[in-house]
């Protein structure tokens, strides 16, 4: 894993593929430590980016995507 200006990148050794997460992506992966449901997960990013509502849809989504893409389990 490489931080990167707006995000990070990751190289998956398994599959020999590299992964760009934005830096919207990039938070919701670094907060996935096992400490985090999903609906914390969405407040965090509520409070980082001071939205109105926590953004729930948006990272259920990312977090599919990171389980699919094989990221996080």
């Amino acid at each position: 894993m490489h931080e990167v200006d707006d995000g990070l990148v990751i190289y998956d050794l398994t599959t020999e593929r590299v992964h760009y997460l934005n830096g919207t992506a990039a938070l919701v992966f670094t907060l996935c430590t096992g400490e985090h449901d999903a609906a914390a997960i969405a407040e965090l990013v509520r409070r980082i980016f001071q939205l109105a509502d926590p953004p729930a849809a948006e990272v259920d989504g990312c977090l599919e995507q990171l389980r699919r893409e094989g990221l996080i389990r």
